[in-house]
């Protein structure tokens, strides 16, 4: 199943499909932790990542937008946006 990307130069992929069970949460705090305000994170899964969502918006706060793009069995594509960070 395939998944539209972006083109946006704010918006980056992260594909979990293709990292191992045990080191997904480690990866994607580590690639959300790296984002700036008005920057998004285009998160592809092979499921919806309730607990994944759960966590980062317990560490993110308001910081944290959550868009759904694409849900069905095979696939979840959501953008993890980041607002209102101080701009470094």
């Amino acid at each position: 199943m395939s998944f539209e990307a972006s083109t946006n130069a704010n918006v980056h992929t992260f594909d979990a499909r293709g990292v191992a069970r045990r080191f997904r949460h480690s990866a994607i705090f580590g690639a959300i932790g790296v984002l700036r305000s008005g920057e998004t994170m285009r998160f592809v899964n092979d499921h919806d990542p309730l607990p994944l969502i759960a966590q980062l918006r317990e560490r993110l706060g308001d910081n944290l937008t959550v868009t759904y793009r694409q849900s069905n069995p095979d696939i979840t594509v959501i953008d993890f946006g980041i607002t209102g960070l101080p701009i470094e």
